[in-house]
């Protein structure tokens, strides 16, 4: 039986009041933060939201949060493996072109 979660978060909609603010991390924290992206696009807000979100659910359901983080190992190995394989293509494509004279 296969058992798929799909995280769906309402984005607030973003007002002229709304303020961007910039915190400071130290790069281990960046990079921890970073492995929970799920695609290149993902914006820190979204990622630390996912965080907030995963910590509550954990305190009802742990098991469910673990499933959560699962799922998003899962999207982030698949992310770095589809940019391995472009990375590879245009490394070919390069190597195959004829130079230019």
């Amino acid at each position: 039986m296969s058992l798929k979660i799909v995280i769906k978060m309402a984005k607030p909609k973003k007002t002229p009041e709304d303020k961007i603010t910039t915190i400071k991390l130290l790069e281990e924290t960046k990079l921890r933060v970073e492995k929970l992206r799920e695609h290149k696009r993902e914006s820190y807000d979204d990622i630390l939201r996912k965080i907030l979100y995963i910590l509550n659910v954990a305190r009802d359901s742990p098991e469910k949060a673990k499933r959560v983080l699962e799922r998003i190992e899962d999207l982030r190995d698949r992310m770095i493996a589809e940019e391995a394989e472009i990375k590879a293509d245009l490394k070919k494509e390069k190597d195959s072109t004829p130079p230019k004279d």
